[in-house]
């Protein structure tokens, strides 16, 4: 019976704990390959609800102030937070525009920002002699993601950067928790052509190479539980043991109880 309960015990904390493979980033050599594909070279096209920030420098400044937002023009730039950028930034509307004072209604969606900028000089030549003056700055007011799941931070983060990586993003959340499935990552992502989900596996070196190594604006990154997390027995070994020798505890103090009844 003792041999029984020794294998049995072993079965469990063999079964319960989470082993170092499922812990290790980047496992393995990258595939023989003369470069890894260069996704980062791939420009961003704009979506509905991304913010812009655009900024216009001229000489003649009582000109450019027409054109600038009321945020923008009671902003000390000198003297601003990232969190008061959002404020000063354009909304792509639902139907891909975004209002430009005097200009109207300016359609970006599916846009690089570079091209927004291209389009906006382009309309500043029925207002200004020298548009070459004109000096017209466009960029994402942030990257905003949020994770669900397994990880420290669940919620909603905004990246001040024009680019963000999967594992820059993830460590904006804290990282993943030991219980978190490093395996299958789930993207969210919706583009112009609807929602779709996508999944990359952290443990593998070649998620370099995988299209959702580089996140988008408004991307869910989801990390689903590892089933050790389900049976509660623990993380480690030492986590098992000490739950197992609560539960032998409990269980003979309640024989116990019942014999001396």
């Amino acid at each position: 019976m003792r041999k029984v309960i020794l294998l049995l015990l072993i079965l469990v904390i063999g079964s319960s704990c989470i082993p170092n493979k499922e812990l290790v980033y980047f496992q393995g050599d990258l595939d023989s390959k003369e470069s890894i594909k260069q996704i980062q070279n791939k420009p961003y096209r704009l979506q509905v609800n991304d913010m812009l920030y655009i900024d216009i420098k001229s000489a003649d400044s009582e000109l450019v102030q027409l054109f600038k937002n009321v945020e923008t023009q009671s902003t000390n730039t000198s003297n601003i937070s990232q969190e008061a950028i959002y404020f000063r930034s354009y909304s792509i509307d639902r139907h891909g525009n975004i209002r430009i004072p005097y200009i109207g209604e300016l359609n970006v969606l599916g846009y690089t920002t570079s091209e927004v900028r291209e389009k906006i000089e382009k309309e500043f030549e029925n207002y200004f002699k020298n548009p070459e003056d004109v000096f017209v700055t466009v960029k994402l007011a942030g990257i905003r993601l949020t994770f669900l799941g397994e990880v420290k931070k669940p919620g909603t983060v905004i990246v001040y950067q024009n680019q963000v990586n999967i594992m820059e993003a993830i460590a904006s959340a804290g990282d993943i928790d030991v219980t978190g499935n490093r395996k299958n990552v789930s993207v969210i992502r919706k583009g112009i052509d609807g929602t779709k989900k996508y999944h990359i596996n952290l443990l593998d070196v070649n998620a370099f190479e995988s299209d959702m190594f580089y996140v988008e604006s408004n991307d869910i990154i989801y990390i689903e539980p590892l089933k050790q997390k389900s049976w509660g027995t623990g993380t480690s070994g030492m986590q098992t043991i000490t739950s197992l020798i609560a539960v032998l505890s409990l269980v003979t103090t309640t024989i116990l109880l019942i014999n001396a009844f």
